[in-house]
C-alpha cells in the first residue's frame, strides 16, 4: 500500500484558480488558434475566485509579463496555453495543501495548513467543476502526443472528482488507517528543518491546528446528521490511537525546536519554543475533546451495517468507487467471479509448493490426507511454529533491510532505467501500529531532499512471519512502489501535476506484479518463501471476493474473515486488520489484482509477439515511462509499443534463429507460470 502525506484513506481534492491573459494583437495567420485560445481563456477567467490576499498573490505569481509596446505579441501556442493551465492548477493545489507542496519540493506558503471547513470544501468543489469545464475547452491542435495524454488524464481525473462530490466522502474524517489522530503527530515527517525560518513556519502551522480540529469535529457532526459515517466495528481501536497520541504529549512536534540551526539565536529559540508549547497545549486539549466526542457520541451513533451500500446512494457510491479505483467498468459480480477463479488457481499452486517442504516430507501420513486437510494443517503449522517469527523489532527491521539490499543487486537485470532517489526502512510509529496494516510506503522527493520510506509494522511480532517478508519488500520498496513512484517523479519534460498523478490500479497492480519479479531474481527457491509469494498473491485475490462480498453481495464481516482464514495463511491479526481496511476503504483493495492481471497479460502478449527478441528490461522501461496510467490507456499504449517493436524484428530465413535477448537472471518465457491458466469471465477478457 502506498500513501501520501494526507489522511491515508481520503483523497485530496484537486483544485484550481487562474487567469489567462492573451494579447489582443494577434496576426492573421494565427487567427484560428487564437480564437480557440480565447475561448479557453474566457472559460478560465470565469472560474476566478473572489479576491483574497492569498488569491492576489497567486494571480500575481502566474500573470504573464507584458510584451514591450514596440513589439506586437504573437498568439500563444496551444502548448503554452496547456502549460499555463497546468501551472495554474498546480499553484492552486499547492495553495490549498501547502504542506504537501513543500514536502514535494515546490515553493509553498509554509506558514499555513489546509482549511478543513465546510465552506472551504464547498468552494473547492465549485472551483473543481469550473476547472473541468475550462480544461475541456483548451484547444488541442498542435499538441504533442505526450501533451494530449496529459490533458486527457487530468480531465479524466477531474471528472471523477466532480462525480465524487455527490457522495460527501469528506464527512468520513476518521478511520483505522487515517484521521487527525494519526496525521497531526506526523506533521514534521516530511517538512524541511534547516534554518530559523522553517521553525517560524512550523510554529505558525501548529497555532492553526486547533481550528483545523474544530473543523474536523464539525464534519463528524454533519456526518451524523446526514447518516454518512464509518461502520461502527472498524472504529474500535480509534480511542486507543487518540490515547497514545495524547499520552505522548506530541513530543514529535516539539523536537525540531531542540535542534541546532546556524541562524538561530538563543532568544529566538526560546520565543519559538514558547509559542510551540502554547500551541501544543491547545492541540492536546482539542484532541481530548475530539476523543471524548468520538467515544461518547460519534461511535455509538455510527452504522452497524458494514456495507458501502448501506450509506446514502450507497450502491451507486460503491460502483463509482470500483470505477475510480480499478479504472475499469467491471461490475461487483464480475470482480467477485475473477477473484474466485484466481483463488482456485493459486490454491492448486500452493498445494504443489506445500508438498516440497520439509514439513510434508517428514510425515508420511500427510500423503493420505485430502488437499483441504493438508492445507489446513500446513497453515496451522505456519501460524504456530516459532521458527517463522523474530523475537525483536530490531531483528525484523534488520531482516527487511537485508532483503532490500539483496533485491537492489538484481535491479539492473530487469530495468534499463533506475531512479536516483534512495529509500530506507522504518518501523510504523508505535502509537498507530496496532490498528495499521502490515506495511506501507511513503513517497519521498529529490527536490525536497526526502528519501522514500518503507514502513514495516513491528507490533505483535508473533503475527509477522518471515515467509511474508520477501514479497512485502518487493511490493513496498523495490521494484514495487519506490521504484515506480520515484521514476515517475523524475520523468523529464512532464509537468509536476502529471508526475504527482496516481491511478491505484496501475500503482498497486505494478507493486503486486513486482512481487512476482522475485521469481526472476531466484528469491523464492526455498519452498517456504515461495509459499509466502503465493500467499500474498492469494491475499490480493481474496480481496476481490471479500470486498465485493461485503459491499455489494450481502456478506457479513464474519463471512469475510472466515473466507480469508480458509484460503490464506495470514495471521489472525492481519486478517482482522485487512477485513476492517476493506470495510473502511471500499473498492480500493480490488485495484491490486486487476492491475496485476493486466500487466501480466501485456507481458505475456509481448513475450508471444516478440518471441526471442523480447527484452524484459525494455518492456519494463516502456511500461513505466509514462508514469501511472488507467488500465485501458496502459493497454493501448503497450499494444502500440509491442507492434512497433515487432515491426523492427529482423526477417528470419528458414532455419535461422534470433539470438535470445534476455538477461541471464531472467527465466525464458516458457519457464514461467502460464497466464492462460487464469480463469476470467468471458465478458472481462478484453479489459484484463
Amino acid at each position: 500500500m502506498t500513501v501520501k502525506k494526507q489522511t491515508r484513506a481520503k483523497c485530496c481534492c484537486i483544485m484550481f484558480v487562474g487567469v489567462f491573459m492573451l494579447n489582443a494583437q494577434l496576426n492573421a495567420m494565427a487567427q484560428t488558434t487564437s480564437s480557440a485560445a480565447a475561448n479557453a481563456t474566457n472559460n478560465l477567467k470565469s472560474q476566478q475566485q473572489a479576491p483574497t490576499e492569498v488569491n492576489a498573490q497567486t494571480e500575481k505569481s502566474i500573470a504573464p509579463v507584458p510584451a514591450p509596446a514596440s513589439a506586437p505579441a504573437s498568439a500563444p501556442t496551444n502548448s503554452a496555453i496547456l502549460r499555463e493551465a497546468f501551472d495554474a492548477i498546480q499553484t492552486f493545489r499547492d495553495r490549498e495543501d501547502p504542506m504537501e507542496a513543500i514536502a514535494n519540493g515546490r515553493p509553498g506558503d509554509a506558514f499555513r495548513i489546509s482549511d478543513h471547513s465546510a465552506a472551504a470544501i464547498a468552494r473547492r468543489d465549485k472551483e473543481t467543476i469550473g476547472l473541468l469545464k475550462a480544461l475541456q475547452s483548451v484547444p488541442r491542435e498542435g499538441l504533442s502526443d505526450a501533451e494530449t495524454l496529459d490533458l486527457d488524464l487530468v480531465i479524466r481525473d477531474l471528472s471523477l472528482d466532480v462525480q465524487a462530490q455527490k457522495f460527501l466522502g469528506h464527512l468520513l474524517v476518521i478511520g483505522p488507517l487515517g484521521g487527525p489522530q494519526q496525521s497531526i503527530a506526523q506533521m514534521c515527517d516530511r517538512m524541511p528543518f534547516e534554518r530559523a525560518t522553517d521553525l517560524q513556519a512550523h510554529a505558525a502551522r501548529l497555532e492553526q491546528v486547533p481550528k483545523q480540529l474544530a473543523d474536523d469535529l464539525a464534519l463528524l457532526q454533519d456526518g451524523l446528521r446526514q447518516h454518512i459515517t464509518p461502520a461502527k466495528v472498524i472504529l474500535q481501536g480509534i480511542d486507543a490511537q487518540f490515547a497514545a497520541v495524547i499520552a505522548g504529549k506530541l513530543d514529535t512536534l516539539r523536537a525540531p525546536f531542540l535542534r541546532e540551526y546556524p541562524d538561530m539565536t538563543p532568544e529566538m529559540r526560546a520565543q519559538l519554543l514558547e509559542r510551540a508549547d502554547k500551541a501544543i497545549e491547545k492541540i492536546l486539549a482539542a484532541m481530548v475533546a475530539m476523543r471524548d466526542f468520538i467515544r461518547d457520541t460519534y461511535v455509538p451513533q455510527c452504522r452497524d451495517d458494514i456495507a458501502c451500500a448501506a450509506l446514502p446512494n450507497g450502491q451507486e457510491w460503491y460502483a463509482f468507487r470500483l470505477k475510480q479505483q480499478t479504472t475499469t467498468t467491471l461490475s461487483p459480480q464480475d470482480i467477485h467471479a475473477i477473484g474466485l477463479a484466481e483463488v482456485a488457481r493459486i490454491h492448486a499452486e500452493m498445494l504443489v509448493v506445500i508438498r516440497k517442504t520439509d514439513w510434508f516430507s517428514k510425515d508420511a501420513a500427510l500423503a493420505a490426507l485430502s488437499d483441504d486437510e493438508v492445507f489446513a494443517r500446513f497453515t496451522a503449522y505456519l501460524r504456530g511454529d516459532a521458527r517463522f517469527y523474530f523475537q525483536s523489532a530490531e531483528e525484523l527491521l534488520r531482516g527487511y533491510r537485508d532483503i532490500c539490499k539483496q533485491i537492489d543487486a538484481h535491479l539492473p537485470e530487469l530495468f534499463g532505467k533506475l531512479p536516483r532517489l534512495t529509500y530506507g526502512v522504518r518501523e510504523i510509529p508505535r502509537f498507530m501500529a496496532p490498528s495499521q496494516t502490515t506495511a506501507y510506503y511513503q513517497q519521498g522527493s529529490i527536490d525536497s531532499g526526502n528519501p522514500g520510506w518503507f514502513y514495516a509494522n513491528t507490533f505483535a511480532l508473533n503475527q509477522r512471519p518471515k515467509y511474508e517478508m520477501i514479497p512485502l519488500a518487493l511490493h513496498e520498496a523495490v521494484p514495487g512502489h519506490h521504484l515506480q513512484i520515484a521514476l515517475t517523479q523524475e520523468l523529464p519534460q512532464r509537468h509536476s501535476l502529471r508526475r504527482d498523478m496516481g491511478f491505484t490500479a496501475f500503482v498497486e497492480g505494478w507493486a503486486l506484479y513486482a512481487e512476482r519479479l522475485g521469481m526472476d531474481m531466484k528469491l523464492f527457491d526455498d519452498p517456504y518463501n515461495d509459499f509466502g509469494r503465493l500467499l500474498y498473491e492469494m491475499w490480493r485475490s481474496c480481496r476481490l471476493v471479500v470486498d465485493t462480498g461485503m459491499h455489494a453481495l450481502g456478506w457479513s464481516r464474519d463471512q469475510a474473515v472466515t473466507f480469508m482464514r480458509a484460503n490464506t495463511a495470514l495471521s489472525e491479526l492481519n486478517i482482522d486488520r485487512e477485513v476492517d481496511r476493506y470495510i473502511s476503504w471500499p473498492g480500493q483493495a480490488c485495484a491490486y489484482k486487476l492491475g496485476e492481471l493486466e500487466i501480466r497479460r501485456l507481458r505475456a502478449s509481448a513475450e508471444k509477439e516478440l518471441a526471442n527478441t523480447f527484452n524484459v528490461r525494455a518492456f519494463h522501461d516502456a511500461l513505466l515511462c509514462d508514469g501511472a496510467l488507467p488500465l485501458d490507456v496502459l493497454s493501448a499504449r503497450m499494444t502500440k509499443w509491442i507492434a512497433a517493436r515487432k515491426s523492427e524484428m529482423p526477417i528470419q530465413k528458414p532455419g535461422q534463429s534470433t539470438p535470445l535477448n534476455v538477461p541471464a537472471a531472467v527465466s525464458p518465457p516458457d519457464a514461467r507460470p502460464a497466464q492462460k491458466n487464469i480463469q476470467i469471465p468471458a465478458q472481462t477478457k478484453s479489459i484484463l
